[in-house]
């Protein structure tokens, strides 16, 4: 199956008393892998998607499993898939890999909305088709 990865790094400031990514960070993590995904996937900084063309990306909805520690210094790979793919709205898979083993699994709605209103808005053709391109539904 075809997914987006992308590379992330557990800093000093990410790991709580017990040395361990506290669940806030884990948050921040799949946000950071969001952005990611808009611009190194869908060829558009996220920027440009909220200041230029005024499109939100608010989450509605979201389930996390943590399922091992991340630590100070590991760098874990993230791999997103899209799961759903609505009209104003998809969701999508992520997993977390530490050295191999799952770390975190995560499933997370995000709807498209036009800023200027906060109504929906369907997502864009040209978006659409590149989150095909990592849906779990087109697997062989």
């Amino acid at each position: 199956m075809k997914c987006y990865e992308h590379e992330l790094h557990v800093r000093f400031g990410d790991v709580d008393a017990a040395g361990i990514a506290y669940f806030p960070r884990i948050y921040g993590y799949l946000h950071e892998v969001f952005e990611s995904l808009w611009e190194r996937h869908c060829g558009v900084r996220y920027h440009e998607l909220i200041a230029v063309r005024r499109l939100g990306f608010p989450l509605v909805h979201s389930e996390v499993d943590f399922c091992s520690p991340l630590r100070f210094g590991d760098r874990p790979l993230a791999r997103v898939t899209c799961t759903r793919l609505g009209g104003s709205s998809f969701e999508l898979r992520y997993r977390i890999f530490n050295a191999g083993t799952l770390a975190v699994d995560a499933r997370q709605v995000t709807a498209c909305v036009a800023l200027d209103s906060l109504k929906p808005q369907r997502l864009p053709d040209e978006f659409r088709d590149r989150f095909r391109e990592i849906s779990e539904e087109s697997a062989p």
